[in-house]
């Protein structure tokens, strides 16, 4: 009987260790809130929230101790070359840019402009240059949006 080696994604231990550590911080800082440990202190819930962070990810790496790199990935270089390769696709590395500049932009415009401008690029780019069409959809969701929020929710987007 043979047994199968389970195998770890590229730069899936580099995570789980960097989720191990952002729970410690989490844990760190929700202390701080209060400075002392009282059930009913202000700081107890995310005391309690980041517990359970730092828990799951000591679980995380327990599981996967056993998980062996994949044969074909030679050194630490390699393995971070495949990771970028597999993970910072240009459709995502597009999405990410034009998301933060979004986030950017509704500072300085208002919220409508910069959501039909947002939704407009990413249209016209995920479909492939179909401008009419994205237009035409981005304007419907934005009219959407506008009914919902104004008239029947009554809340002001800036």
């Amino acid at each position: 009987m043979t047994k199968k080696i389970e195998r770890v994604q590229p730069g899936e231990k580099v995570f789980d260790w960097l989720l191990m550590l952002f729970s410690i911080g989490v844990l760190i800082e929700a202390f701080r809130i209060d400075g002392e440990l009282r059930l009913n202190a202000a700081g107890s819930f995310p005391v309690g929230l980041a517990l359970v962070m730092l828990g799951s990810s000591v679980a995380i790496l327990f599981s996967h101790r056993r998980k062996r790199r994949d044969p074909r990935i030679r050194s630490a270089r390699h393995e971070a070359e495949v990771f970028l390769h597999e993970h910072f696709q240009p459709h995502i590395v597009v999405f990410s840019v034009v998301a933060v500049l979004y986030l950017a932009a509704i500072v300085w415009a208002s919220f409508y402009v910069s959501t039909f401008v947002f939704l407009a690029a990413l249209f016209i780019y995920f479909r492939q240059g179909k401008i009419i069409s994205s237009l035409i959809i981005t304007s419907a969701a934005i009219a959407v949006i506008y009914g919902l929020f104004t008239m029947v929710f009554r809340v002001y987007l800036p």
